[in-house]
């Protein structure tokens, strides 16, 4: 088991829940420590991709910790240095355009703003239906700041969705790893 300390951070992109909960099983079986944190649309809101309480709950389960669902209870991550990086999936286009415009209003963008503090690793698995339009600015601005990590991403569906774009969730645990090196992990875009 690896000793670095991840923080799992899951945004309202609730059709891609499951992915993200496949990809923090895995990084469980990985890691000693993996920390849950929700937003608060997450943590409150039921859909019918399910319950926000199961949700709550099955966190707990695999990981063995709390959820972290507001901001009072991310902010120490940064000072007390409880993590070592920071997985955003899946991140939404909302998420992307708040962390671009430095924007801290959810649990999720004051985790990443509390752990950046201290130079720290944010990887992003970002599921988004725009972007290659209104999303793409915020895409391109996070790609340019030190510090952030995006697991490699392609277009999800691009007869329907043309400007639909969406991270390999299963290439989480392989980002993780480059990004505690200082490194993207490459190709960055998938066909």
């Amino acid at each position: 088991m690896r000793t670095e300390r991840v923080g799992f951070a899951l945004c309202g992109s609730f059709c891609t829940h499951e992915k993200a909960l496949t990809a923090l099983k895995r990084l469980t079986e990985e890691y000693e420590t993996v920390i849950p944190i929700v937003s608060e649309n997450a943590a409150f809101t039921d859909t019918r991709f399910g319950t926000s309480d199961a949700l709550l709950e099955q966190l707990e389960e695999l990981t063995g910790h709390e959820v972290l669902y507001d901001i009072p209870s991310v902010e120490p991550l940064g000072p007390k240095g409880m993590i070592d990086v920071l997985v955003i999936a899946p991140c939404t286009g909302n998420t992307l355009a708040k962390l671009a415009h430095g924007i801290t209003d959810t649990a999720v963008t004051m985790a990443a703003k509390s752990h950046l503090r201290c130079g720290r690793p944010v990887v992003i698995a970002f599921s988004t239906n725009d972007g290659l339009s209104a999303s793409a600015k915020n895409i391109g601005e996070l790609l340019n700041r030190k510090h952030y990590y995006f697991v490699p991403f392609g277009q999800d569906d691009p007869e329907k969705k043309p400007a639909s774009l969406a991270a390999d969730f299963e290439l989480i645990e392989k980002t993780v790893e480059a990004a505690l090196e200082g490194k993207q992990l490459q190709p960055l875009l998938l066909k």
